[in-house]
């Protein structure tokens, strides 16, 4: 039976006693708001908290950096997640760090892992309240580590390398040095010959992402070709995974730049950047 990775409110109302639902929320620090702190609030229904600051590796001093298969696996099976588990991964605000969860499960070579489609808000059915609910850790099997993010060397090395595309996902201001990033002590501008793609283009009004044929348009007249090889990179690599999850919705693979700008745009590593709209 195929598998649907991007499921509707509707569906997941139907199937909700045969999933585990993750609520994979993450607010920028310019949002004011701790995303726990709004899951205890209000969340949908049986949700576990995967906090992508604390499920991380935290050795290079970066926020959320993709950590180990074994972390990722154990972090899953104590949220009673085993190997054929079918997860379904939200987010409060739409569609904004969602496809993060969804990234890290991947890479452990989970197959049965879904966003649902526009996230909390397009939920309408009864939230519930206070910390996750207790299940039972559960084994989760054998893993794989497949290696779905890459490191500033490797983006470096791209950039020169005809044969591969570099997607910016920040918004355009900050893509081209126009509005300072959110992130303080950060240079602004953007990855020479890097493409902007914003994620936000590939989402409609209800953080719903568009249709398929709208998706390659939209990749497309970014100036992307699917054919090539593609590194997604972004503030941090959170949004990144949305435009690596849309590629993946055409058939198209991609692997994110886990440090993104948060590594890039630091000047005390001297990467080179361009601001405006040369290159």
């Amino acid at each position: 039976m195929h598998f649907n990775p991007l499921v509707s409110a509707h569906w997941l109302t139907e199937n909700l006693e045969d999933v585990v639902i993750l609520d994979g929320s993450y607010y920028l620090p310019s949002m004011g708001k701790d995303a726990d702190a709004e899951f205890a609030k209000g969340h949908i229904p049986n949700a576990q908290r995967w906090n992508i600051d604390h499920i991380a590796d935290t050795s290079s001093g970066l926020k959320h950096m993709m950590p180990s298969a074994q972390v990722i696996a154990e972090a899953a099976a104590a949220r009673g997640i085993s190997r054929d588990t079918t997860v379904v991964v939200y987010d409060q605000l739409g569609m904004f760090s969602a496809a993060r969860v969804w990234l890290a499960l991947k890479s452990v070579g989970h197959e049965k892992v879904a966003l649902l489609d526009g996230g909390l808000p397009c939920w309408h059915g009864e939230l519930a309240s206070g910390s996750s609910s207790t299940v039972a850790s559960l084994v989760y099997g054998e893993y794989s580590a497949h290696i779905n993010t890459v490191d500033r060397n490797t983006v470096f090395a791209a950039l020169t390398d005809k044969a591969v595309s570099v997607v910016d996902a920040r918004a355009a201001d900050r893509f081209y040095g126009e509005a300072p990033e959110p992130q303080a002590n950060l240079r602004s501008g953007h990855m020479p010959g890097a493409l902007n793609i914003p994620y936000s283009a590939l989402l409609d009004e209800q953080s719903k992402f568009k249709s398929l044929p709208q998706l390659e348009s939209v990749l497309k007249d970014g100036g992307l070709d699917l054919n090539q090889q593609i590194i997604t990179s972004c503030g941090s690599g959170v949004t990144a995974a949305i435009v690596t999850f849309a590629l993946m919705l055409l058939g198209v693979e991609s692997v994110v730049y886990d440090g993104s700008w948060s590594e890039w745009g630091n000047p005390t590593l001297d990467l080179p950047i361009h601001s405006g709209n040369s290159d």
